[in-house]
C-alpha cells in the first residue's frame, strides 16, 4: 500500500472518444452496406458519405449493422438483434451488464447519434488530466503493469462516499482483484513524468466519474491487483 497526492489539473466532457472512427472503419462500414468502392471517396467526405448511407436505413437496422461491425466475434446474432432496438433508447454503455463492451456501446451510439441527429441516446464521456506524485519515485512502479486498478483505487476518494464507484465497487476498490478497471477507465494515458510524478490523461463514462470534477487535491493509498503485483 502506497500514498499518493492526487491532484485534477482539468476536466471536460466529451461527445466523441478520440479515435474511436477512423477512415478505414468508415470504409469497412460502407462495404457492409453494400457501397460500390469506398475507396475511391475523398478522405474529408468518408465520415460524411458514411452517416448518410446510414441513415437510409431504420434506425434498428443501422445500429445491428455498426453493433455487428463492432461486436461480430462477442456478440450472437440474436444477441446484436436484441441490443439493436435497446440501442435506440437506452444507455447500454451504462445499463448493460457486460461492463467491457461498454467502450464500444459508446462509440457505436456516438456514430448513430450524430448521423440521425438525436434519434439514438445522448453519449457523454469525460476526460480528465490527474497529477500523481509520490514521496518515493519507487512507489509509481504500481502503475506500471496494470495501471487501471491502482489508478481508479486512487481515484475513487475524490468521490463522494456515495458515489456508484463506491456503491457497486467497494470490495473490488478496497480489495485485490479489480477485474472491471479496465471497462471502467477506457483510456489511460501516461504523460508528464517525473522522478517522483506523472500526469494521467484520462477518458471515461459520465455514468462513474462525472463527480470527480468537484475534486480538490487530496492525499490517498493506492494497491496493484494481486496478480499484478505477484508479477512483478
Amino acid at each position: 500500500m502506497q500514498n499518493f497526492t492526487v491532484e485534477r489539473l482539468s476536466f471536460q466532457h466529451l461527445a466523441e472518444l478520440p479515435t474511436a472512427w477512423d477512415n478505414a472503419d468508415y470504409k469497412a462500414l460502407l462495404a457492409k452496406m453494400d457501397y460500390d468502392n469506398p475507396d475511391e471517396i475523398a478522405a474529408a467526405e468518408l465520415k460524411a458519405m458514411c452517416q448518410m448511407s446510414i441513415t437510409d436505413l431504420e434506425p434498428a437496422d443501422a445500429a445491428k449493422l455498426v453493433l455487428e461491425y463492432l461486436f461480430a466475434d462477442e456478440l450472437t446474432e440474436g444477441q446484436i438483434d436484441q441490443l439493436a432496438h435497446q440501442l435506440q433508447t437506452e444507455k447500454l454503455w451504462e445499463e448493460n451488464p457486460r461492463l467491457e463492451l461498454h467502450e464500444g456501446f459508446f462509440n457505436a451510439t456516438q456514430l448513430l447519434y450524430e448521423a440521425y441527429n438525436g434519434k439514438f441516446p445522448r453519449p457523454q464521456a469525460v476526460e480528465f488530466k490527474v497529477k500523481v506524485t509520490a514521496a518515493d519515485g519507487a512507489d509509481l512502479a504500481v502503475f506500471d503493469e496494470s495501471p487501471a486498478a491502482p489508478l481508479l483505487r486512487l481515484l475513487a476518494p475524490g468521490l463522494s462516499d456515495s458515489a456508484l464507484l463506491h456503491r457497486l465497487f467497494g470490495d473490488q476498490l478496497a480489495g485485490t482483484t479489480f477485474a472491471e478497471a479496465p471497462s471502467i477507465l477506457w483510456q489511460i494515458a501516461p504523460s508528464e513524468k517525473t522522478a517522483t510524478s506523472v500526469v494521467f490523461d484520462v477518458i471515461a463514462s459520465d455514468y462513474w466519474l462525472e463527480d470527480f470534477k468537484y475534486a480538490d487535491t487530496y492525499e490517498a493509498p493506492t494497491h496493484a491487483d494481486e496478480a499484478v503485483a505477484e508479477a512483478e
